[in-house]
């Protein structure tokens, strides 16, 4: 299996731009050293450390939707919803703890074990 730097995801809500356009599905990479030491230099973190998310997420997400990277800026990851916000983050986590989107999961009507891609919802039976 080749190392996987980059992952889709379809967010749950999506971001909408000036123009009204949805944008859903996107591409996360993984973070570097870098994407997590520059946001703390950044104004905006110092003045409140809840935006350093913000920051993080605004340099890790390559693609969303008709965006591409340098078009996704702090902006753009201010102006997701709440629901959206949250699942980045999760989605941050899991490819950068793990270097997976996949978590496992169980049927709860027969027991089956198999893996669940958080970023696009596909399931694999049989696998761990």
């Amino acid at each position: 299996m080749a190392f996987k730097t980059e992952f889709e995801f379809t967010l749950p809500k999506g971001y909408v731009d000036g123009e009204g356009t949805l944008h859903k599905k996107g591409t996360m990479r993984l973070a570097t050293a870098k994407d997590e030491i520059i946001p703390l230099q950044d104004f905006r973190v110092k003045n409140n450390r809840a935006y350093l998310v913000i920051i993080l997420l605004s340099r890790v997400i390559t693609r969303l939707g008709e965006l591409e990277d340098a078009e996704i800026n702090p902006g753009v990851v201010e102006a997701l919803f709440s629901a959206d916000l949250s699942y980045l983050q999760e989605f941050y986590r899991q490819i950068n703890e793990t270097g997976t989107a996949n978590v496992q999961a169980k049927c709860p009507a027969c027991g089956q074990e198999f893996q669940v891609d958080i970023g696009t919802g596909a399931a694999t039976v049989g696998e761990s």
